[in-house]
């Protein structure tokens, strides 16, 4: 099994991919919050720094583009294959109203007939691989088969599926029969991403669908950081390592340092350490009072001592709890 990092925009950059890949890995490729390039420019500063190849040394990335203009696709394209990336990802699947409203990520699947011609373009213009990460739709799944036969005609590095729809958001079931077609029906490999939060929906997920090869993970992945490492551990018939006070300290440390060195304020840094503790806090058992605190704190000194009391007082779980899926894997 192949496993993936999902994009999370303004969490995933390039800060926490290395302090990820160095303390836990189990990740085959992390994807980068998405390029969003414009009108004859190069990429912002912001967008330039996350894909340096100097900030991403060793570590598997791919980078992900978010547009609907052929154009300024191939011209960033271009700008990453200069810098030694061999393959890019199309973001069809962001379900943000403001992306979706410009006809960008799922919003241009609205348009069959133009995302039939940009991918035609692209395809044409380069020979970088090219893969894509979609949604099934924007209304309805019967969508799917129209956009599928479309995908079907292009040479894709590979299909990354999320089996929603565009008005779904992240609310609702995944649609596994929509999944299942792809996963038959593509001459190219596909790719599974949705509600994988724990080592035991990912089980499940293999034990339903064991021709699947390649799965990817979002916010399972944030809250339990070892979640990749412990199936590649077990999958090699190792001991899950888990999570531990100490390795979480090294984690979180490395990503602190990392933006403090390349951010101005306390007031940035800690916004983006913040974002982490939505997700991460579900490793502490019954500390909400500590996240309280953390989320509250207003200097970078004082965040840090919450976190550290955090750590020195309540305990942390080897790995993120289960969480009761709203579905079965399982079809029919």
């Amino acid at each position: 099994m192949r496993r993936y990092a999902a994009p999370m925009e303004g969490i995933t950059g390039y800060v926490y991919r290395n302090a990820h890949h160095r303390v836990f890995g189990g990740v085959d490729r992390y994807f980068t919050p998405f390029l969003s390039p414009g009108k004859k420019r190069g990429l912002r500063s912001r967008e330039l720094n996350d894909v340096l190849p100097e900030h991403n040394e060793g570590v598997p990335v791919v980078p992900q583009i978010l547009t609907n203009d052929w154009e300024d696709f191939l011209h960033t394209a271009e700008i990453l294959r200069e810098f030694g990336y061999e393959e890019v990802n199309l973001n069809l699947g962001c379900p943000s109203g403001t992306v979706a409203a410009k006809k960008r990520g799922a919003g241009f699947l609205g348009y069959p007939e133009e995302l039939d011609l940009f991918l035609g373009r692209i395809f044409d213009g380069t020979d970088m691989g090219i893969s894509v990460k979609t949604r099934i739709g924007v209304e309805r799944p019967e969508e799917f088969e129209r956009l599928l036969a479309i995908y079907r005609k292009y040479p894709l590095r590979e299909l990354i599926v999320h089996p929603r729809v565009l008005r779904d958001g992240y609310g609702n079931t995944p649609n596994l029969p929509a999944f299942l077609q792809a996963l038959e029906d593509s001459p190219f490999p596909v790719c599974y991403n949705g509600d994988l939060f724990s080592r035991e929906a990912a089980r499940e997920f293999s034990r339903c669908f064991p021709q699947a090869e390649r799965i990817m993970f979002g916010r399972g992945l944030i809250a339990d950081a070892g979640l990749a490492e412990g199936l590649a551990a077990e999958e090699r018939g190792e001991r899950d390592p888990g999570m531990t006070a100490e390795r979480f300290r090294e984690f979180h440390g490395e990503i602190l340092r990392g933006y403090c060195q390349i951010m101005s304020g306390d007031r940035n840094v800690l916004f983006k350490m913040k974002e982490l503790w939505f997700y991460m806090l579900r490793l502490f058992p019954d500390s909400e009072s500590y996240g309280k605190k953390i989320r509250k704190a207003d200097t970078v000194a004082e965040y840090s001592l919450w976190v550290e009391k955090l750590l020195r007082e309540r305990e942390i779980l080897p790995q993120a709890p289960e969480i009761a899926l709203p579905f079965s894997f399982k079809i029919g």
